[in-house]
C-alpha cells in the first residue's frame, strides 16, 4: 500500500474556487491548479500554501481557478497518525470516475465562461496525476506541469498530447528513483516536448510547502514556480 503523508482538500467551497484577476493585456491562457500535498501541518497551512499558488500563478499572468478535488470531503491532516482512517476506501471514494469531472467542470468554466484560448494545468501529489489525465488527447489541457505527482500510471503518460513537465523530489517515497527513470524514458517515448527537473534536499510535497528555512527546501519549492511558469510561456 503506498503511503501518504497526508491527503487534503485543497478549497472546501465547492467545484469551483480561488480565482485570480489579472490584467487585461494579458495572454488570454487560464490554469487550473489541480494541486494537492502537504504534511501533517494541518489543513489550514496547505490551503494557504494552494491560495499562495493561484495568487502567484495570477500574478505571473495566468487567469486561475483551483478545484477542490475532494469536493469538500478531505482527508485528516495525518493519515498515517490515524490507524482508523482507511486510505483504500479515501482512493476508492476519489477516484478518476470520481474526480475527472470535477476537473472537467473546471476546464469548462475556464473556456466557456471567462474564453481562455488555452488552458495549461498545474498538479501537485495526488492532482499530479490528473495533469497527465487531461493532457490526454480532447481532455481540454494544452500544456501540463506537475510536481511530485503520485499515483501515475504508465498508460497515463503514454497518452499525453502535449508538453509535460515534472519537479522530481530526491527524497520522494512515492517516486524513488528507479520510477523516475521508468517515467522519464515514457516521456521521451511520447515525441511530445518534456522536462523532468530533480532538487536536492527536498521531500514529497515541497511544491506547495517546504521548510523555507532550509535553503535546500526554499529554493526547490521557489524554483519549481518558476520551472511551471517558463514551462508555459515558452509552450502556451
Amino acid at each position: 500500500m503506498p503511503r501518504f503523508t497526508s491527503l487534503l482538500a485543497l478549497l472546501s467551497i465547492g467545484a469551483l474556487a480561488g480565482a485570480a484577476s489579472v490584467p487585461e493585456d494579458c495572454p488570454p491562457t487560464g490554469v487550473s491548479v489541480i494541486a494537492h500535498s502537504g504534511d501533517p501541518v494541518g489543513k489550514e497551512q496547505v490551503h494557504e500554501g494552494i491560495n499562495i499558488l493561484a495568487d502567484s500563478f495570477g500574478r505571473a499572468g495566468y487567469l486561475t481557478v483551483a478545484p477542490d478535488l475532494f469536493n469538500g470531503t478531505p482527508a485528516p491532516g495525518d493519515i498515517n497518525g490515524r490507524p482508523d482512517f482507511n486510505v483504500t476506501k479515501f482512493l476508492d471514494d476519489h477516484r478518476p470516475e470520481v474526480t475527472d469531472p470535477i476537473i472537467e467542470t473546471a476546464i469548462d468554466f475556464l473556456r466557456t465562461k471567462l474564453g481562455v484560448k488555452k488552458v495549461v494545468a498545474t498538479g501537485y501529489c495526488f492532482g499530479g496525476r490528473y495533469t497527465f489525465r487531461f493532457l490526454a488527447e480532447g481532455k481540454g489541457v494544452d500544456v501540463g506541469f506537475a510536481a511530485h505527482p503520485s499515483l501515475l500510471e504508465d498508460a497515463e503518460i503514454s497518452a499525453l498530447n502535449g508538453p509535460a513537465s515534472i519537479a522530481a523530489a530526491d527524497a520522494d517515497d512515492m517516486t524513488p528513483p528507479a520510477r523516475r527513470s521508468q517515467i522519464e524514458a515514457l516521456l521521451l517515448e511520447t515525441g511530445f516536448p518534456y522536462s523532468l527537473a530533480l532538487y536536492g534536499g527536498t521531500q514529497h510535497g515541497f511544491g506547495v510547502r517546504a521548510n523555507v528555512s532550509d535553503p535546500k527546501q526554499k529554493f526547490g519549492k521557489e524554483e519549481a514556480f518558476f520551472q511551471a511558469i517558463r514551462w508555459f510561456n515558452a509552450w502556451a
